[in-house]
């Protein structure tokens, strides 16, 4: 009969984060992260595919959650509107994971291998949120960008929250880095540049 190992999964995580922070992504096995949990490598399997996967398991959630909360978004929104919306609605449940994301950027930003992938994910939460915003009606063009900008946004705005994670939450970083963007915006005489 299998043991059970209260919160394996969470020890391994810690684990492998803390290594990763010690001595590089690319300088960690996962046998010295299962040794640093008191686990096996079956237990290890039992969670993540690989130990790229410790840093990014559960972010294949993150284009579903954005695009549903898109198309559940008010019909009387606009597209930009509706997106700033599920940015901040899919935020809410990003709350308790500050601590983790903190450690988790650093040891991404060490990582070449690790930014490729991160980037990876952000372009599939950017045609998930342009293919939601198509379904409501938006015209390519302007889904595709209003996608970007959002997932810029939330990339953003995520940054911010991890680098002082106590100060302001995830949400309220969201609005500030919209509200930062529509400054900018705001301040551009689009009359005075130059014409093609």
């Amino acid at each position: 009969m299998p043991r059970w190992n209260p919160n394996a999964e969470d020890r391994l995580r810690a684990a492998a984060v803390e290594l990763f922070l010690e001595r590089g992504y690319e300088n960690v096995t996962v046998a010295e992260i299962t040794e640093r949990a008191g686990l096996t490598r079956r237990s290890f399997s039992r969670y993540f595919a690989d130990k790229r996967d410790v840093l990014f398991a559960g972010s294949e959630q993150l284009p579903v959650a954005l695009a549903d909360s898109v198309r559940r978004a008010d019909g009387t929104l606009s597209p930009c509107e509706a997106v700033l919306t599920a940015l901040v609605d899919v935020a809410g449940a990003l709350a308790d994971q500050a601590p983790l994301a903190a450690q988790r950027r650093a040891v991404v930003r060490a990582s070449p291998e690790l930014q490729e992938r991160g980037r990876t994910k952000l372009a599939a939460a950017t045609d998930a949120v342009a293919d939601a915003l198509r379904e409501r009606g938006t015209a390519e063009s302007e889904a595709t960008l209003l996608a970007e900008v959002g997932v810029a946004i939330f990339r953003t705005a995520f940054e911010r929250w991890t680098d002082q994670p106590d100060d302001l939450a995830l949400p309220t970083r969201i609005r500030e880095a919209a509200a930062d963007l529509a400054a900018s915006l705001g301040a551009v005489d689009f009359t005075a540049l130059p014409r093609p």
